[in-house]
């Protein structure tokens, strides 16, 4: 009997660790907090992209390589583990400690990040075991960093989207409620003069560089002159 005790005890607690999602007071399904996941997909995004620009830039893909090593690393324990032991959202809830929850559903999230682990491990095979870049790595990178900007900039997991399209039960908790339709609120309608004005605003861009290209392609010089007092000596 005391050896039964000691097996389910075990059990508990490996039940504890192993998990996906948090059980919380007045939701029916595990949930997650969409604040600390927005501040961990910024952190993500300036590494992958500061690794990009290094590409780039200067040519040198060892911090892609780190960086798809921590990225996929980061993945593999949110979803095979648990989401509470990920590096990267252990660091966003320490970020955003001070602010008001905001409850989204585990499922959905747990599809979004498998498509991510998915992307992260071709990237892995590509960039450290075959040693190798191409097309392929590019459009994988230009995919993880859209799907990074996207969560971090306007809370909107575009691997979400794709939840309904291979399971039936329709998703709950979405960010910002966008899984019931309902009707938008005065505050959320765009009006036509507002159209009007990005339309101006996209005109406005093209006639300034149309205009102003040449005097902007100049190098600024140095206010207080440091720059060639240094060169001169």
């Amino acid at each position: 009997m005391k050896k039964k005790n000691i097996h389910s005890e075990k059990e508990y607690k490996a039940n504890k660790i192993i998990k996906f999602g948090e059980e919380v007071a007045g939701f029916n399904i595990p949930v997650l907090n969409e604040r600390e996941i927005r501040a961990a997909a910024g952190i993500l995004f300036l590494l992958m992209f500061i690794s990009l620009m290094m590409i780039l830039f200067k040519g040198n893909f060892l911090l892609i390589k780190y960086g798809i090593t921590i990225f996929l690393t980061d993945f593999l324990i949110r979803v095979f583990i648990n989401p509470r032991f990920s590096p990267s959202l252990i660091l966003g809830r320490l970020i955003v400690r001070n602010q008001v929850p905001e409850y989204v559903g585990a499922q959905q999230k747990k599809f979004a990040w498998i498509i991510g682990l998915v992307l992260a491990a071709t990237m892995f095979i590509f960039f450290i075991i075959v040693n190798a870049y191409s097309p392929i790595t590019g459009i994988i990178c230009l995919i993880c960093l859209l799907f990074l900007f996207f969560e971090t900039a306007f809370g909107i997991c575009l691997g979400c989207k794709f939840y309904s399209l291979f399971y039936k039960e329709k998703a709950q908790y979405c960010p910002g409620e966008v899984c019931d339709s309902k009707s938008k609120q005065g505050i959320q309608k765009t009006s036509g003069v507002q159209m009007l004005i990005i339309l101006g605003f996209i005109v406005y861009i093209f006639l300034a560089v149309y205009f102003f290209n040449d005097n902007f392609s100049k190098r600024p010089y140095e206010l207080f002159g440091t720059e060639s007092s240094a060169q001169a000596r």
